[in-house]
């Protein structure tokens, strides 16, 4: 029997007040002027979500939001790209979080208040719906302190039900880099850090040191390396694709979590691990096309004509 989803998302939820056109990065004592300002949704996992149903496939995401004008943005954003809301909770205890991006030239930072993204706990999972997908993706580990400890046992349980799983823990705030790979990777299919956060994790002083730690935990690993393009580890064979060059970069919102719709993506349809790689390399520089990570995306149509005209893809 076919299933309701194709991927199924638990993630934090927020909105980006995005800065652009920034003349100097701030100084402490010091106002710096923007030339551009946008407020969209944000969320790693509600952009991983979005362009994963840009690209033709059925999601539904679990998550909270606080019952306000910031969290009607989100669901408006989410069910606008065709992703199913029905399992976010809308909460009138907490606020729905906020980032505010600062970007200046190819780089950025960001500030965030977490708010609902933190109170999202075990109890609030739907475990039922799990017979109902094929694949569970989390994003922003280290953002989700309401289930942090409990993610061993959410993705046990979705390996019981028989789901693929992916990944993607995302830079941690604290800089503790308290993750338990040696029990969660086990459960997980397809991790997908990228380069700084598997050296952070692993206190490795370069990418292979990161992943010979890693390795024997691990299933697949795919790693965004930026300009670099991105490397995939399995079954002890080290494979590297070269990026999509894009010399007219709007920003970088939510590349790598294109570039993770795009790796599972192909991974749902049953490519090999190293199309999936490329496919992830195109989807991450597609989405610098445009601004604030889903601008990119409208169907997959559009996308493939993108990727010819731009990039000179041909499926």
């Amino acid at each position: 029997m076919e299933k309701r989803f194709d991927v199924l998302v638990i993630g934090e939820l927020n909105v980006d007040l995005i800065l652009n056109d920034i003349e100097s990065f701030p100084e402490m004592g010091k106002e710096k002027i923007s030339r551009k300002m946008s407020l969209v949704m944000g969320s790693s996992s509600a952009i991983f979500a979005c362009n994963m149903a840009s690209l033709g496939n059925r999601i539904g995401f679990i998550g909270k939001i606080g019952n306000d004008p910031f969290g009607k943005l989100v669901l408006k954003n989410l069910e606008t790209k065709n992703v199913d809301t029905s399992l976010i909770i809308k909460s009138d205890t907490v606020s729905t979080g906020a980032t505010v991006v600062l970007n200046y030239g190819q780089d950025r930072a960001m500030v965030t208040y977490p708010g609902s993204m933190e109170n999202l706990v075990l109890e609030d999972i739907p475990f039922e719906e799990f017979k109902n997908a094929r694949h569970l993706h989390l994003s922003s580990f280290f953002l989700q302190t309401g289930i942090q400890n409990d993610v061993p046992e959410i993705f046990k349980r979705a390996k019981e039900e028989g789901m693929t799983t992916s990944l993607d823990i995302q830079w941690d705030p604290s800089e503790k880099w308290e993750f338990d790979y040696e029990t969660i990777l086990q459960y997980i299919d397809v991790f997908l850090p990228n380069e700084s956060e598997i050296k952070e994790l692993t206190e490795a002083k370069d990418l292979l040191g990161g992943i010979y730690k890693l390795k024997q935990y691990a299933h697949i690993i795919a790693v965004k390396s930026g300009d670099k393009g991105s490397f995939l580890w399995k079954d002890n064979n080290l494979v590297h694709k070269k990026a999509y060059p894009n010399d007219r970069v709007v920003d970088a919102i939510g590349a790598g979590d294109s570039f993770n719709a795009g790796f599972i993506h192909q991974f749902l349809k049953g490519e090999p691990e190293t199309s999936c790689l490329d496919f992830a390399n195109l989807t991450g520089a597609i989405s610098t096309t445009a601004a604030g990570g889903t601008g990119a995306f409208t169907d997959i149509d559009q996308f493939m004509e993108t990727a010819k005209t731009r990039f000179n893809y041909e499926k």
